[in-house]
C-alpha cells in the first residue's frame, strides 16, 4: 500500500517537485536576458500598475524595502525603469518602466509562454484549465497574492511562519 502512494505521488510533495523544477527551468531561460526573476517579476508588476512607490511595491511583495531599493537601483542602472516624483507626495517616487523596461517585459513575455508551454506540454487544453483552476483556488486558500511570488518574502526578511489556516484543508 505505501508503494502504491509513492507511485501515485504525494499532492504536496509533487507541488513542490514540480515548483523547483519550473523555478529553475524559468530562472534558466531568463539568463538569456541576463535576468533573475524577482527582476522579471518587478517588471511585470510595474507594467500592470505604473506609478507604484516603491513602499507600496515593498508591500506588494511582501519585502523589506531596503532589499528592493537594491534591486530597483539595479534595474534603473540597466535602464528599465525610472523613478519620477510622486505628484501626489514629493517625499516619494513613482516608479515606471522606461521604453527599454517595456521592450524588455515583451521578451520576458515571450520566454514565460514558452516556459509554459514546454511546462505543460503533456497536457491538453481542458486538462490546463482544471490545473489551473486548482492552482488558483489553492493559492488563495493560503493567501498568496495572485501575481505575486511568495519567493520574494525571502529576500531580505524573515521567512513566513506555518499557520493554523495553512494546517486546515480547503
Amino acid at each position: 500500500m505505501k508503494h502504491d502512494r509513492m507511485e501515485k505521488g504525494e499532492p504536496a510533495f509533487l507541488l513542490a517537485q514540480l515548483g523547483a523544477y519550473a523555478a529553475s527551468q524559468f530562472s534558466e531561460r531568463l539568463k538569456v536576458l541576463d535576468l533573475a526573476p524577482p527582476d522579471a517579476g518587478i517588471l511585470r508588476l510595474l507594467r500592470v500598475a505604473a506609478g507604484l512607490s516603491q513602499q507600496e511595491l515593498a508591500a506588494k511583495l511582501r519585502i523589506h524595502p531596503s532589499r528592493l531599493v537594491a534591486i530597483l537601483d539595479n534595474l534603473e542602472k540597466r535602464g528599465f525603469i525610472e523613478r519620477r516624483a510622486n505628484p501626489s507626495d514629493r517625499r516619494l517616487y513613482s516608479l515606471h518602466l522606461t521604453k527599454q523596461g517595456e521592450e524588455t517585459f515583451q521578451k520576458i513575455g515571450r520566454v514565460a509562454r514558452e516556459h509554459q508551454e514546454a511546462l505543460l506540454a503533456c497536457l491538453n487544453i481542458e486538462e490546463r484549465e482544471m490545473l489551473g483552476a486548482l492552482l488558483v483556488r489553492l493559492a488563495d486558500h493560503h493567501g498568496l497574492t495572485r501575481g505575486v511570488h511568495p519567493g520574494y518574502q525571502r529576500l531580505g526578511s524573515p521567512s513566513r511562519t506555518v499557520t493554523d489556516d495553512d494546517k486546515n484543508g480547503c
